[in-house]
This record gives C-alpha cells, sequence and structure tokens, in this order.
C-alpha cells in the first residue's frame, strides 16, 4: 500500500509586478500631465536617473516608449525634449471622442428597443454618476484636479456603461491621448460650473431616454471643450506648471 502523498497546498496567484522602466515610465507621464515637464523642456538621461534613484537602463526604455507615442524626442547629442503640442491631432482625436461617446448615449438611451435589445447597460454606472454630478450647487467640488478627474471619468463611464468593449477600449486610447490637454480646461472656476451643469442635463436626458436630446447636448459640451484647446497658448502651460496662485 502506498502511502499517500500529502495534499499540495493551494496556488496563490503572485500579482504582477510592474518593472522597474514601467514605473518610470508612469511617472514621466504624470510628471508632462501635470505639467511638471511641458512642451519644449530638455533634460538628459541623467537627470532623470538622479531624480527618481534608478539606472540608466529602465530610464532609456521608458523614454523610448514614450517618444513612440509622441510625448518626447531625442535631440542629437544633447538629450531629450518634451514636443510641442500637436493641435491638429488633437482635433482629430475629438472628432473621433465625439462620434464614439455620441453614439455610447444613443445606445443608453434605447437599451431594449428595436435591434438594441441585447444592450446590457450598466446602471450601476449610470448610478455612479447621477451622485457625482446630479448634487445641489453648494455641494459641488472646487478642487480642479479633483473635477479634472471627475470629468474624464464621466466621459469614460458614459461609453463603459454602453456595453461594447471594442468602443470602450478604442475611447480608452483616445482619453490617454487627449489627457494633458484636457485638463488646461479647468483653470478656471466658470468651466467647472460650465462641467457641472452641462453634465448634468446630458445624464437628465440619459434618464428620460432621450437619445437625440442627449447626443446633441455631448457634442455640444464636447465642441465647447474642443473650441478652448484651440484657444491654448504655450504661456497657460507654464502658467499650469506654477499651479492656481500664479492666475
Amino acid at each position: 500500500m502506498q502511502t499517500p502523498r500529502p495534499a499540495s497546498p493551494p496556488s496563490k496567484t503572485k500579482p504582477v509586478r510592474s518593472s522597474r522602466a514601467d514605473d518610470v515610465y508612469a511617472q514621466l507621464k504624470r510628471d508632462v500631465g501635470e505639467f511638471k515637464l511641458v512642451p519644449g523642456d530638455r533634460f538628459t538621461e541623467n537627470e532623470i536617473c538622479e531624480r527618481l534613484g534608478v539606472s540608466r537602463t529602465p530610464v532609456r526604455q521608458a523614454l523610448v516608449r514614450l517618444q513612440q507615442e509622441g510625448y518626447v524626442e531625442v535631440l542629437f547629442r544633447s538629450g531629450w525634449r518634451v514636443l510641442p503640442f500637436d493641435f491638429d491631432q488633437f482635433e482629430q482625436l475629438y472628432d473621433l471622442r465625439m462620434v464614439l461617446e455620441t453614439t455610447a448615449v444613443h445606445r443608453l438611451c434605447d437599451e431594449g428597443s428595436g435591434a438594441l435589445k441585447s444592450i446590457q447597460v450598466d446602471h450601476r454606472l449610470l448610478d455612479e454618476l447621477n451622485n457625482i454630478w446630479l448634487v445641489p450647487p453648494d455641494q459641488r467640488s472646487t478642487d480642479t484636479l479633483q473635477v479634472a478627474a471627475w470629468d474624464e471619468a464621466f466621459h469614460c463611464a458614459l461609453v463603459r456603461a454602453a456595453g461594447n468593449a471594442e468602443m470602450t477600449r478604442v475611447h480608452r486610447d483616445v482619453t490617454e491621448r487627449i489627457r494633458i490637454i484636457r485638463r488646461l480646461d479647468f483653470t478656471q472656476q466658470a468651466r467647472i460650473d460650465a462641467t457641472y451643469d452641462e453634465h448634468a442635463t446630458i445624464l437628465k436626458a440619459i434618464r428620460a431616454h432621450r437619445g437625440d436630446q442627449a447626443a446633441m447636448l455631448l457634442r455640444a459640451h464636447i465642441q465647447t471643450s474642443q473650441a478652448e484647446v484651440r484657444k491654448i497658448t504655450l504661456h497657460q502651460v507654464h502658467m499650469a506648471r506654477l499651479g492656481p496662485s500664479a492666475g
């Protein structure tokens, strides 16, 4: 009779750890998004190594990745430079964003009707948006960074709630690429107030299943933001680096 083997301990799935290059990449991207590095800034790999306390290999890997994504460029024998904004590309990305988001709100409003009977709307996401944006004026946040993050989450949640994974993936990529420029749209209190008002009217139209109205309101909302992007100057970017007190 064979001695039974002891039972193997249950396997534990180890969380995937990011590499040092991933960490450097994420930090540098945050630096650009938070205007610690702005268009035209020059720096060397050694400066990044010293600031982040890492070796040159992960820094070089991170910078090459950022170069491929159009954030930085390498300068011959003189380090790296943060690239100027490509406003023509931003225009195209905003147009794509408008198509994706207006399509999403139509799907949200047409849930269970006609050819869209199979749509599974994530109502939990819509409820979370209602809790943030449908609040009395005296309960609105005045924290520009918080509102900017909530604004991005609002638009992403509308697309996610519509239940199309491929639309969500493409929209997430567009959102990532325009994040830096959208942050500049929340340096003035008037834009924050307008964002609350416009998000609220969009949500109310969706709740009433008025697809055409919701899409029209959303399109106007995005076009306003797109128009603000066209006005952005390098001076505004540098002022954003200095923070709200610089205004």
